[in-house]
């Protein structure tokens, strides 16, 4: 049985002092539940929000690495660095690294068989931008990105994989995929898993919904039988919202 999961991402925003402050607040709220919290933060504070969430079952993940064990690659974090940190999860493929920092689908499975193999689950972004939903060739470019990401992986190391689902032009922008178009996709993205596998491990894999998610919508998009989560953007800053996303 899949058990929800409800990622925070960060992305560029907190200071070590500011995630601590969260991590106090969160914890006056958070109760015991069904669903698994996790927040993805900046490298930076790793270290604050690890030691915010001391023994609670609120995980802590990351938001980008680097697939080689160590050498002269300024500025980039290796996967034994954060699991020595303390993560359990890390993100690859965002759309913005993707955007932004040249991020493609070898760089995205190279990540993903690093975190494998060092035991950091990866949450594998996929989605599609305006353009390509207009054009109504989404679930084609879906497909090319999960069978780049997977290319090479073992159903039994597939299985530690979370994919998150997130349509580009809903990330940051307030807009929102509808319930039946996330779930859709994400009906999709588990027949390609299926594919590419077969149904007992396409089963066992979390598929997040990301996008503009928020209290007021998560109901809905859970009610989507295959969305088992989301990758939460803007409403995880705040410990309130988040809380509310969680308790949906």
């Amino acid at each position: 049985m899949r058990i929800p999961l409800i990622a925070g991402n960060w992305k560029m925003f907190k200071t070590p002092q500011e995630a601590e402050a969260f991590c106090e607040r969160f914890r006056k709220l958070y109760k015991d539940t069904d669903v698994q919290a996790l927040i993805c933060a900046p490298a930076i504070d790793i270290p604050a929000v690890v030691e915010g969430f001391e023994g609670s079952d609120v995980k802590v993940g990351a938001q980008n690495v680097y697939f080689e064990k160590e050498g002269a690659y300024t500025g980039e974090v290796s996967v034994e660095m954060l699991k020595a940190a303390g993560c359990s999860f890390c993100i690859v493929g965002h759309s913005e690294r993707r955007q932004y920092f040249g991020e493609t689908d070898e760089t995205v499975n190279k990540k993903a068989k690093a975190l494998i193999a060092g035991g950091i689950r990866p949450i594998i972004c996929v989605g599609e931008s305006e353009d390509i939903r207009i054009a109504g060739t989404q679930n084609e470019h879906v497909k090319a990105q999960l069978i780049g990401a997977f290319e090479g992986i073992p159903a039994s190391d597939a299985v530690k994989c979370v994919i998150a689902y997130e349509p580009i032009w809903a990330i940051g922008t307030g807009r929102v995929a509808t319930p039946e178009q996330a779930g859709d996709m994400c009906s999709f993205i588990r027949e390609t898993l299926i594919e590419l596998y077969d149904e007992d491990t396409a089963d066992e894999i979390i598929i997040q919904y990301g996008g503009s998610v928020k209290p007021e919508n998560i109901s809905e998009i859970m009610d989507q039988p295959e969305i088992d989560g989301a990758l939460v953007g803007g409403a995880s800053l705040d410990p309130d919202k988040f809380m509310a996303i969680i308790d949906f």
